[in-house]
């Protein structure tokens, strides 16, 4: 069985002359021929199969039809068009919930004094974060946003690449002195403390400008799945680690660890932005990804200033 349909377009028309009162002043309201509404409104007459309008050379009045499709469309119009702009100023400012996922560690030293930055100007917007290690279902657990560290596995979500770190050795000053490394080879011997989230804790390749590129299978004394407490075994004299340059930066700064090995480089991680592929990214999401990468930057580069301005004077 099949019913009558009516371009939406029409209706729009109808109501307008509806509303109006007349064709002429309905075509005035939309800014179109008088000719045009007129034309529009005999059609959808002839989709419905019936006369919406009586016409008389002075005036144009509803009939019953008319009256009753009037009423019951017009709301249902004024409810489509408040979607539609619901919609629009949701796509143009962020609101509702931001829902994110980060490693524990990173959550709290890094994204979340971005998010309320980034929240500050939005009254309409709440954050929801999962400080966790382990890798979610995003639809399953309805997140709009993963923030993933590293070297991303080929899945069938989306990425966007935020920022890169660096990967440094570094021990103790106890450590540091009393075992001097000048050559990734000798970090065979040196006991290691290594972070098992990875695939291959134990084994890096280490580059140098000029000189052929040294893989080394570390000496792992201790391991752990976090790197707050794999940098805390470091700082306690229990071995080398390697780790972000973001996460020591500040501790080598004040003296709490050393650097090891910095003419050498490790492969660089990338910081990445992780959500569900669809056709369109939700405003809080696409202007958060935007908002965080900015953010990242302006972090990395007070790093660098702050480090360059701790140098004595000679080795700047």
């Amino acid at each position: 069985m099949t019913g009558k349909t009516a371009d939406l377009n029409r209706i729009r028309y109808f109501l307008a002359v509806a509303e109006a009162g007349s064709f002429t002043a309905a075509a005035e309201r939309l800014d179109v021929a008088k000719a045009i509404v007129s034309q529009q409104v005999a059609r959808l007459e002839g989709e419905l199969g019936v006369t919406l309008f009586t016409r008389t050379t002075r005036r144009v009045v509803l009939t019953e039809a008319g009256e009753a499709f009037s009423q019951r469309c017009g709301p249902l119009l004024q409810q489509l068009d408040d979607a539609v702009q619901q919609l629009d100023a949701a796509h143009a400012e962020p609101r509702g919930v931001l829902r994110v996922t980060a490693p524990a560690d990173y959550a709290a030293s890094m994204l979340a004094p971005a998010l309320a930055a980034f929240a500050r100007p939005y009254p309409g917007l709440q954050l929801d974060v999962v400080a966790t290690h382990e890798v979610l279902d995003l639809v399953a657990e309805r997140i709009d946003l993963a923030i993933r560290m590293g070297w991303l596995q080929d899945s069938s979500l989306k990425a966007s690449k935020l920022a890169s770190f660096a990967q440094w050795v570094v021990a103790s000053p106890g450590f540091a002195a009393s075992s001097t490394v000048s050559h990734p080879a000798e970090l065979a011997t040196q006991p290691a403390i290594l972070l098992n989230l990875l695939a291959s804790p134990a084994t890096w390749t280490f580059a140098a400008a000029g000189i052929e590129a040294c893989t080394v299978r570390l000496n792992g004394v201790a391991q752990t799945n976090s790197p707050p407490t794999l940098l805390a075994l470091v700082q306690a004299g229990a071995g080398i680690g390697i780790a972000p340059d973001f996460m020591v930066q500040e501790a080598i700064r004040r003296g709490e660890l050393i650097r090891l090995l910095p003419d050498w480089q490790l492969p660089e991680g990338g910081i990445y932005a992780v959500y569900p592929a669809g056709r369109h990214l939700p405003a809080k999401v696409r202007l958060f990804i935007d908002f965080f990468r900015d953010w990242l930057g302006r972090q990395a580069n007070q790093a660098i200033s702050s480090s360059q301005s701790a140098l004595p004077p000679t080795t700047r």
